[in-house]
């Protein structure tokens, strides 16, 4: 099976750091990767390297079959690899959220009439179409990031990129993101400090520790309750708890 979408020896510097190093990864179609780490160890500039927003230093970033070297190559590839940011308010910029959500294929080549069409399918799909009328600067926190991940995939994408998609919600929004990501068929790369949610969602895991990424185990304990955990390869280093007769918990 070919990788949708694939790092190949990746080095990215930053102010004479490298912030990635030798970064090697292929996440293929229907996999769900969790990419873990401490704050500051590179997961979002390995995110933003897979869509060209990031200009690595050394090795080659290779997209839906197609060795992306310059601006030009990676505009086909954010319309098929959806970004979600960590903060919406970087995402949203329409008036309202229909706009919002009917701008991406209207990038795609789609009349306004289909646009819009497409914008209230999505909507209505992930059971937010209450809110496409609603001005987008008045949503609330969690409000704004599912009108966000219905931007992204009103563009109909093969795989999403979230980056600290549980960031501020409360535990309503956080139950339907997560209802919402169980029920797509695409691959996605999350990157999360949420260990609960992480262990909902993903199939598999990578543990990216300065700059380094390396395989982890995904593999969950039975007990009265069901645990979590994500290890790398050659120690115990993430954690990820989920007990099924509390609530959600936060990290």
């Amino acid at each position: 099976m070919t990788a949708l979408l694939r790092l190949d020896s990746v080095t990215v510097s930053r102010g004479g750091r490298a912030v990635l190093r030798d970064v090697c990864l292929e996440v293929f179609a229907g996999e769900r990767l969790a990419l873990v780490g401490d704050n500051g160890a590179g997961k979002t500039t390995l995110l933003r390297t897979l869509v060209g927003l990031e200009k690595p230093s050394g090795g080659r970033v290779i997209a839906f079959g197609a060795e992306c070297r310059c601006e030009k190559d990676f505009r086909p590839v954010r319309a098929r690899a959806g970004f979600l940011f960590q903060d919406p308010d970087d995402q949203l910029f329409s008036p309202t959220v229909i706009e919002d959500v009917a701008f991406g294929p209207l990038n795609l080549g789609l009349n306004q009439r289909d646009a819009v069409r497409r914008a209230e399918e999505t909507l209505e799909r992930l059971g937010l179409a209450h809110l496409a009328r609603r001005v987008t600067h008045r949503l609330s926190g969690g409000e704004k990031r599912l009108a966000s991940l219905a931007a992204v995939l009103a563009m109909r994408p093969d795989a999403l990129l979230l980056d600290e998609p549980t960031n501020a919600l409360d535990a309503s929004h956080l139950a339907r993101l997560t209802e919402i990501l169980q029920t797509l068929d695409v691959a996605m790369v999350l990157v999360s400090h949420d260990r609960t949610f992480l262990g909902k969602l993903a199939t598999r895991a990578a543990l990216l520790r300065d700059g380094l990424l390396t395989p982890a185990t995904l593999h969950r304990h039975p007990h009265s309750h069901e645990h979590v955990h994500i290890h790398g390869l050659d120690e115990g280093h993430a954690h990820a708890h989920e007990n099924k007769d509390q609530p959600p918990s936060r990290t």
